[in-house]
């Protein structure tokens, strides 16, 4: 059995309220009425009378196997997060699901097929030791790399580590970093170009987005953002159209929302002009419906068009993981993707043209950095300034696809 790392405290959860909203928002049980001692350490293997013994001696923990510590609604009470916006006086004015992808998982085809963990903490091939005292191989034992999606904090705590105490290695720190694009650049999406065609100096295009996630993409921290890059070039390789250019600043050109903190940009079926650029995201509204990122101020998402996973029926979603905005009527946008058609005037260019799709996908968006500026404190200026030092290096490409018109 693994260890219980500092204070094994998620192997210490119990199951009694799994799956259940009093679960949620930390709402975990540990049986806390056994002495130290006597209180039980659950894991997915059997332990023999003389492990459990050595394991309750160096750590005060009973080593227990129990299938829970192996199911989705473990990570859910952890990883699904409600807040509650304040009003002037501190009142409580609004209750809003800030992270929720154990119910946009409950609510897809993968509740049936696979487990939080299966992508999250992937199993090793073969057997190996799990203990540092008498350890027995064993098989399927999870790796607990905790896969997620925020490489660009994962790079920032590298480069300002010293300032900012962290202990881990910069090294250590970039392999993440490196580890975890690498992830999502294999396991969250897919583009292809089709029914390309020019007639008349207008070309027509349809752009497929394939989501490979099991729960919205991106999904939990609302910051996270990912949008449709889309290019035609003529045979010289001059750039005749682009729609989402990634600005060295961190802002996405021509985005309601990065030029205007009360604005946003909408969901599109069709984009007809550079201005215009298909940005999968949530967008946070106050009680008033005013545009935010304060999670203190939030209470309902204005949009919400994040890529849906495969199985996902938006009509018949929970409130707390529905479909906001255009998206919700747009019937090109369902379980497992979305299509986008691009119709845009290219003059007098001729064929052959070259047209390329990117999935862009950006772990803190330019606007909420931004809106940290006006805040007179040590904390809100660091970051900012930490920002802008890597905001062009703050998205990576998930996935890319080209076609050609002859």
């Amino acid at each position: 059995m693994a260890g219980p790392g500092r204070d094994g405290r998620h192997h210490q959860i119990g199951e009694a309220n799994f799956g259940q909203e009093e679960s949620f928002t930390g709402g975990f049980l540990v049986d806390t009425g056994r002495r130290p001692g006597e209180r039980a350490i659950y894991g997915p293997f059997q332990v023999d009378a003389g492990r459990r013994t050595i394991m309750r001696s160096a750590s005060t923990y009973v080593a227990t196997a129990a299938a829970h510590v192996q199911s989705s609604e473990l990570c859910a009470t952890c990883h699904t997060l409600y807040t509650h916006s304040l009003g002037s006086s501190g009142e409580i004015t609004g209750r809003l699901p800030e992270q929720v992808p154990y119910l946009e998982w409950r609510h897809s085809a993968y509740r049936d097929e696979r487990s939080c963990q299966s992508c999250h903490m992937p199993e090793i091939e073969g057997e190996a030791p799990i203990a540092s005292v008498l350890a027995e191989p064993r098989p399927n034992f999870s790796r607990h790399v905790f896969r997620g999606g925020n490489f660009f904090q994962l790079r920032l705590l590298a480069r300002y580590g010293n300032e900012l105490g962290v202990t881990a290695l910069p090294e250590e720190l970039e392999t993440a970093a490196r580890r975890t694009v690498e992830n999502l650049q294999i396991r969250t999406a897919r583009l292809t170009i089709e029914r390309a065609a020019l007639a008349g100096g207008r070309l027509a295009a349809e752009v497929a987005v394939e989501s490979l996630a099991g729960h919205k993409l991106p999904t939990a921290y609302p910051p996270r953002r990912a949008w449709l890059h889309f290019t035609v070039r003529d045979a010289a390789g001059s750039l005749l159209f682009e729609s989402g250019a990634l600005e060295p600043s961190g802002r996405i050109t021509g985005n309601d929302n990065d030029v205007e903190a009360s604005r946003f940009e909408p969901h599109h079926r069709v984009i007809v002009e550079p201005g215009q650029v298909q940005i999968y995201e949530s967008i946070l509204a106050g009680p008033e419906g005013a545009v935010t990122t304060g999670l203190l101020t939030a209470s309902s998402y204005a949009k919400d068009n994040r890529l849906l996973p495969r199985g996902f029926d938006k009509t018949t979603a929970p409130a707390d993981v529905a479909v906001h905005g255009g998206a919700a009527a747009d019937g090109d946008f369902q379980a497992g993707g979305d299509r986008v058609r691009y119709e845009v005037e290219i003059g007098t260019a001729q064929p052959p043209l070259l047209l390329e799709a990117e999935l862009i996908y950006q772990p803190i968006a330019y606007r909420w950095a931004e809106n940290l500026r006006p805040y007179a404190a040590p904390e809100t200026t660091r970051f900012v300034a930490y920002y802008e030092s890597m905001a062009d290096a703050s998205a990576v490409v998930l996935a890319r696809a080209a076609a050609e018109i002859r």
